[in-house]
């Protein structure tokens, strides 16, 4: 194998390949990237029996073949590269890369002990690449992360016709976005629990490259159980989770309020965050409602403690609640519109957050649940 390769280029192949790999293999082959070369491209990819990524980039080949060399190295090397083209070639048991008047010589591993990366799963539909990364970073936010518990660490994609959801909680919150997609059954109705680190991983690399992306998903027969995204000369696959106790978590959402308030978006981040200084990891920050507006408050009597006023317009009865102020700050910063509306039952029940515009009104399909604290005064 020997091949001439923009540095760029192959830095960002790498990077995006390594990046899925486990820090800790079961074999060490899985910790490698495989390089193919064949005519006349480069195939970069990574699987750890869980996530394959895949990456075809554009070369100079003299001489077609393969090599597996470790894959957090190989990016760490290709990164600091001055940007000059990179010659690349095996020889015996060693990968030579040159790149100016640098000189690398790798260790490789033996390409037959890789395991074949999955075949990609018959096409779903297709959905803007800019739009699906957006709503994936609204939503995997309010993903799990104890691993003890692998069905909150997911994101639920309902497919259903031309509409795609997401939601993901942590039991904690709740976050929900609904947009349009293009299917290739009008009729399609299915769910997948997609790992949600994966997911917004996959969606960060594909959003910014334009365009669609494709999302393959098999319903019965080959490839079931798993899910694919491409986009450009990007693709990957992914084992879903096992989704069939997933609670109906759209069921939390209150048919009905009985108060509500709006927001700037930008001035509440900055009072929660002057005001949460003071609290400790598990205390909340108290929102107190009226008709003059809205006051933050933190820190318990006996400590420090701190209080801001600001502006809002509320309706309904005077309310106090108490929420985790990282998690409000989260949902607030994925409403991606200028005001909020909060919806409210009473003090003990979770609380709707929504975007709205400037006239107040909610301006997309996104909606994000948090449960409040129950403090005493």
């Amino acid at each position: 194998m020997k091949f001439r390769v923009e540095r760029d280029a192959l830095a960002d192949a790498v990077a995006w390949t390594a990046k899925s790999l486990p820090s800790r293999p079961s074999v060490p082959v899985l910790a490698g990237v495989m390089l193919r070369v064949s005519d006349g491209s480069l195939e970069v990819s990574g699987f750890d029996y869980e996530v394959s990524s895949q990456v075809t980039v554009d070369i100079q080949g003299d001489a077609d073949g393969a090599a597996l060399v470790s894959g957090r190295l190989l990016a760490e090397i290709t990164k600091a590269l001055p940007g000059k083209p990179v010659d690349i070639a095996a020889v015996g048991s060693h990968l030579e890369l040159v790149c100016g008047s640098a000189r690398f010589t790798l260790p490789t591993m033996p390409v037959e002990d890789y395991p074949s990366l999955p075949a990609m799963p018959a096409s779903a539909g297709t959905i803007d690449a800019a739009a699906f990364a957006t709503a994936v970073a609204q939503v995997a936010i309010a993903a799990g992360r104890d691993e003890t518990l692998p069905m909150m660490t997911g994101v639920r994609l309902e497919l259903s016709g031309g509409n795609i959801a997401l939601l993901a909680t942590d039991r904690y919150r709740l976050a929900m976005r609904e947009l349009e997609w293009r299917p290739e059954d009008p009729e399609i109705s299915l769910n997948a629990l997609v790992p949600a680190r994966t997911l917004n991983d996959t969606a960060k690399t594909l959003g910014p490259l334009g365009g669609d992306v494709t999302m393959s998903l098999a319903h019965g027969g080959a490839g079931e159980g798993m899910i694919g995204f491409s986009a450009g000369t990007r693709r990957t696959t992914s084992r879903l989770l096992d989704g069939a106790n997933y609670p109906p978590v759209r069921s939390l959402f209150p048919a009905s309020h009985n108060a509500e308030a709006r927001v700037s978006v930008p001035a509440l981040i900055e009072v929660v965050r002057r005001v949460a200084l003071v609290a400790e990891r598990t205390t909340p920050v108290l929102l107190s409602f009226g008709p003059d507006g809205l006051v933050v408050e933190a820190g318990a009597s006996e400590e420090a403690r701190a209080s801001e006023a600001m502006e809002a317009t509320f309706s309904g009865e005077p309310l106090t609640i108490g929420f985790n102020p990282q998690y409000l700050i989260d949902g607030l910063q994925n409403l991606l519109a200028p005001t909020a509306l909060l919806s409210f039952v009473d003090a003990f029940k979770p609380a709707v957050i929504s975007p709205a515009g400037d006239d107040g009104e909610i301006v997309s399909g996104y909606r994000y649940l948090i449960m409040p604290i129950r403090v005493t005064r």
